[in-house]
């Protein structure tokens, strides 16, 4: 899709920065459509944020590399 061809370069940049303190997956819903129904995936990009404690968040759209980054820091508490 369009907004998720827009996030992948912003994806690809945080995984290189975070390398080997977060861990980036990318998953094709229609291939994988009961992962997510799992995880209750209703629209494309959704972005799922598990903290290592806590509970996930789940975020949807193309969301600039700031907010990608805002998460990051205050809600995974990676810095």
């Amino acid at each position: 899709c369009g907004p998720c061809k827009m996030i992948a370069p912003v994806i690809e940049e945080l995984s290189a920065e975070y390398q080997g303190k977060i861990n980036f997956y990318k998953i094709n819903t229609e291939a994988e459509k009961e992962l997510a129904s799992v995880f209750g995936i209703q629209s494309i990009p959704s972005i799922l944020f598990i903290p290592k404690e806590g509970k996930p968040q789940m975020a949807a759209g193309a969301l600039p590399k700031a907010t990608f980054e805002k998460i990051i820091k205050e809600e995974l508490g990676v810095k």
